[in-house]
């Protein structure tokens, strides 16, 4: 490590990076386990209001990206880890919207009311439970869900990398 000082994102940005991912690993933990939701009838609402939660988050961090520039990479990354780090990054953001607004619209299309926590209603779109609309929105769900697992451990691995292996300071920039 070299002796400048840590750059790290800003309070905001870490505190909002954190909350958003504790929402997606317990949404996507409970989404894999929707098989138990017959017996466990708190977990669709519970997943459902973590999607609604990271959506509300995803967006706050979006436009907090827009408007604060993040800390930059050691000078040694190489061109391609700077470029691949960058499209992931705007890879997590569409992803980290796209997974719960297909939930919510998939939702919408469903008989049941949409709340949050159980606290307040959430506004369903005009979505029929046959449209097109509700279909891809559902199939759409499932598969960003789904690649979202290989994502998120491209991610993990590249910072436990930088930090192990490289031993520089790409992971404690979010710490």
């Amino acid at each position: 490590m070299t002796a400048r000082a840590l750059v790290k994102y800003n309070g905001v940005a870490r505190a909002l990076h954190w909350l958003i991912a504790l929402g997606i690993f317990t949404a996507l933990a409970l989404g894999l386990n929707s098989d138990g939701w017959k017996e466990a009838p708190w977990m669709p609402g519970l997943h459902k209001s973590l999607g609604l939660s990271v959506l509300a988050l995803s967006l706050l961090r979006l436009g907090w990206r827009l408007t604060h520039k993040p800390p930059p990479l050691p000078a040694y990354t190489p061109a391609w880890q700077a470029m691949s780090a960058k499209g992931l990054h705007w890879l997590f953001y569409a992803m980290m919207i796209g997974v719960p607004l297909s939930g919510w619209i998939m939702s919408s299309a469903g008989p049941y009311p949409l709340n949050w926590f159980g606290l307040f209603d959430v506004p369903k779109f005009a979505v029929g439970k046959d449209s097109p609309l509700a279909d891809a929105a559902h199939e759409g769900h499932e598969v960003m869900g789904f690649l979202f697992i290989p994502l998120l451990a491209l991610h993990i691995g590249a910072a436990l990398y930088h930090h192990y292996r490289l031993k520089d300071e790409v992971l404690r920039r979010m710490l």
